[in-house]
């Protein structure tokens, strides 16, 4: 059963994280197209975040509840309707509708799948965490590559590019039909609903990390959703970068396991936000081929982020449950929505995407120093102990 029921969500993943690449190859299209301003898509984005955000938090809180399966079933109807809205997308209207929907099946499959790793491995949390989330790199690395097959290649319509996300929505409901879902760790283990609230809500480490969260996650998802304009003028299909990224976070996330048996979690982020930072600032000056190098670097710092931000709530906050990392995921999608308009406004005002990755590398710079210092105070508590 374990086995069918991770697979099963690393296509869900898949399907997720292919919706990320969609967007980023008909950014332009319907720029294009059909008239947006960049700032009209970015705010017509925006609702893949947010509506993530608004799907994991709600999720977070009815998981135990109502039980992970019935979460999955909101997920899938979030998908193929949004999928399906998105395919006759004309205009901002149904292109923002279209893209909530997707967003809020996504978001049901992170606040559904995350619990599901955590309770069917509970002691390889972080190994486990990492390897289902391989899937979020591998998808986007999935969608590029049928992007470009597809639309630049081929020549094809954009529609059959869209029409492509319901691959993997069909194999995980498949694999997902009849499976029998445990309780979620927390339920297992007794730990009581109140308990769980307080270790959300009043413990400071969460909120330490939640802060982390808005940083580390718009310093991945914030630039590689918008890479096609931010890289236009530097790189001839920088739809080819968002794969190449993809696959060495992909690679990276699959040896995680070994990595952080040599590393600690928090030297782990650390590490992250100091290549994170070195990537984007390399990244905003380089052009043609050095672009793949540059963007190397940033792959090898983003790569670790999402689902070591998540091991750390699940390893060092067990008590949180699936509603503290259901909060976590949320509020790093809550900053990518915001960051994502913010992109697009400036870029809007003739600033170029050069110059825009240059000042991105401020939220990276923030969290060396964020991750520097919680180090420290680990270090210190560790000998002192």
């Amino acid at each position: 059963m374990n086995s069918r029921l991770f697979n099963a969500s690393c296509f869900a993943l898949i399907a997720t994280a292919m919706t990320f690449a969609v967007r980023a190859k008909i950014e332009l299209v319907f720029n294009n197209d059909y008239g947006l301003t960049l700032e009209q898509i970015g705010i017509a984005f925006g609702p893949a975040f947010y509506g993530f955000t608004l799907a994991m938090i709600i999720g977070g809180f009815l998981v135990d509840l109502f039980g992970m399966k019935k979460i999955m079933n909101l997920a899938i109807i979030g998908h193929v309707t949004g999928i399906v809205l998105t395919l006759f997308a004309r205009d901002f209207g149904m292109l923002f509708t279209g893209t909530l929907l997707i967003g809020i099946g996504n978001g049901m499959v992170e606040a559904a799948c995350n619990p599901l790793i955590a309770t069917l491995y509970p002691n390889e949390k972080t190994k486990m965490l990492n390897r289902f989330h391989v899937w979020f790199p591998g998808g986007v690395l999935i969608g590029s590559i049928l992007a470009y097959l597809i639309v630049d290649l081929m020549g094809m319509s954009w529609m059959i590019l869209v029409g492509t996300l319901f691959i993997p929505v069909i194999i995980y409901i498949y694999l997902f039909w009849g499976q029998k879902f445990p309780a979620t760790e927390r339920v297992s283990s007794g730990v009581s609903y109140s308990d769980m609230l307080k270790a959300c809500f009043v413990n400071p480490l969460f909120w330490f990390i939640s802060f982390c969260m808005l940083l580390t996650a718009s310093t991945e998802l914030a630039t590689t959703q918008r890479i096609s304009s931010l890289l236009e003028e530097t790189v001839s299909n920088p739809i080819l970068v968002l794969a190449f990224i993809n696959g060495i976070m992909m690679v990276g996330r699959l040896f995680a396991g070994d990595i952080v048996h040599r590393l600690s979690i928090t030297k782990m982020l650390f590490f992250s936000a100091i290549f994170s930072c070195l990537g984007l600032i390399w990244l905003s000056s380089a052009t043609g081929a050095t672009s793949f190098l540059a963007a190397a670097v940033f792959a090898v710092g983003v790569c670790y982020f999402w689902p070591t931000m998540l091991s750390f709530v699940a390893e060092k906050i067990p008590s949180s449950g699936a509603l503290g990392l259901s909060l976590l995921g949320g509020l790093g999608m809550f900053s990518v929505a915001i960051v994502l308009w913010a992109m697009g406004f400036v870029m809007d005002m003739d600033t170029s995407g050069s110059d825009t990755l240059y000042r991105m590398a401020l939220l990276p710079a923030i969290l060396i120093v964020l991750f520097g210092v919680r180090l420290l105070f680990e270090m210190k508590q560790s000998k002192a102990d």
